[in-house]
């Protein structure tokens, strides 16, 4: 595991290379007192792991995790810091722990054995995604292809249209999709010449990239009609449905199979390229992502790791800050801390959010329920 560290203060600097040097599970490849320099370390080379003060001057450390999950989406946050003033914060932005200045050895040790799990985790869903170099398409966020002979080389798309017309295939998968349809769809403003033109051209290309992929995977054309052939792959939409579909949870293994399946959830169905015909399955795998988050938290809950269904479920509402449903279960975790103060600050904030951008009050039965929990703490 490769970690940075970020303090504007050196001596803190200096305890925390000492505490992973004795420790002995992380390598140390950047130390910074300025937020922009460990930033530009993660545009150059990527770490698994940042240790990351918070209060720091030009830009603390909230502003920076925001700039480092978009430089590296997986990178592990671990906010360090002599105030306890932000956690609710440090974990809406995904940090996996917080720790309070002076940091003490022992719980700095269960911070790295939590990362060392959370990276195994992450592992083992690439692995799940593509076995053993099992060729995937991927479709959550960007499509891509990965585990074919080659991808090792460099894989492009001699068009947006090729790439989107293998995009709409693969959406069909093994259904065939009659011709008219697919000039419909991809070049409605077209003549149908030109669009039958461009419709082969698209093919070939498309052709030409399956057998640059070296999977055996291919185009098949009858009956008027185009279909997406190739048995030895599998898509990441396919391996998230069939652990998300699952229904309660009620073991730590099925937890640890949903939570795999939630990870490769890596943006919406498509997210990039915003193809018009992929909205309606877009929202219904949210939807689906959104249920399958919420039974993963309720496990959390049981299991006693609150936290984590705290943030798992912050992250959720961030990416649907008007669902009363996320807000409700948020609003339970909290109290169920017996935390009076965020949770009035986490319906507060959700009725503020409808009522600035939708004009509109919370249901009654999430007012019902803040004002039940109010009372009951």
């Amino acid at each position: 595991m490769k970690a940075i560290l970020i303090d504007d203060e050196k001596p803190a600097l200096i305890q925390m290379e000492r505490l992973l040097r004795t420790d002995g599970r992380m390598e140390v490849t950047g130390m910074y007192t300025q937020a922009r320099h460990g930033l530009e370390h993660m545009t150059a080379e990527k770490a698994d792991i940042v240790f990351l003060d918070i209060e720091m001057p030009e830009m603390n450390g909230l502003e920076a995790a925001e700039n480092l999950y978009r430089l590296n989406p997986e990178a592990q946050i671990v906010y360090v810091t002599a105030y306890n003033d932000y956690a609710i914060e440090a974990f809406e932005l995904g940090a996996i722990d917080y720790l309070l200045k002076p940091v003490d050895p022992e719980r700095f040790a269960k911070t790295v054995s939590r990362l060392e799990s959370r990276l195994s985790q992450l592992q083992a869903v690439r692995r799940e995604a593509a076995p053993s170099g099992e060729p995937s398409v991927l479709c959550f966020k960007q499509l891509s292809l990965t585990g074919g002979p080659g991808t090792g080389g460099s894989l492009r798309w001699r068009t947006q249209k090729a790439q989107e017309l293998f995009a709409f295939l693969v959406h069909h998968r093994s259904k065939r999709v009659a011709k008219d349809v697919i000039l419909e769809t991809l070049w409605p403003e077209l003549s149908l010449d030109k669009a039958v033109t461009q419709l082969h051209t698209s093919v070939y290309q498309v052709r030409k990239m399956l057998k640059a992929w070296g999977i055996g995977a291919g185009i098949d054309y009858s009956h008027d009609s185009y279909r997406f052939t190739g048995d030895g792959f599998r898509t990441d939409v396919d391996l998230f449905l069939t652990a998300a579909s699952s229904g309660e949870i009620t073991s730590r293994e099925q937890w640890r199979r949903l939570d795999q399946a939630l990870q490769l959830y890596r943006g919406d169905y498509l997210e990039e390229h915003d193809y018009f015909w992929a909205k309606s399955y877009r929202a219904q795998l949210l939807g689906q992502y959104i249920q399958a988050s919420l039974l993963a938290s309720a496990y959390e809950v049981s299991a006693g790791q609150t936290h984590s269904a705290l943030r798992r479920l912050e992250l959720l509402q961030k990416k649907e800050p008007f669902s009363e449903e996320i807000c409700r279960a948020g609003m339970e975790v909290h109290a169920g801390l017996g935390d009076k103060l965020s949770l009035k600050k986490h319906y507060e904030a959700f009725a503020s959010a409808l009522r600035e951008e939708l004009g509109s009050e919370p249901g009654r039965e999430t007012t019902n329920l803040y004002r039940h929990l109010m009372q009951s703490i």
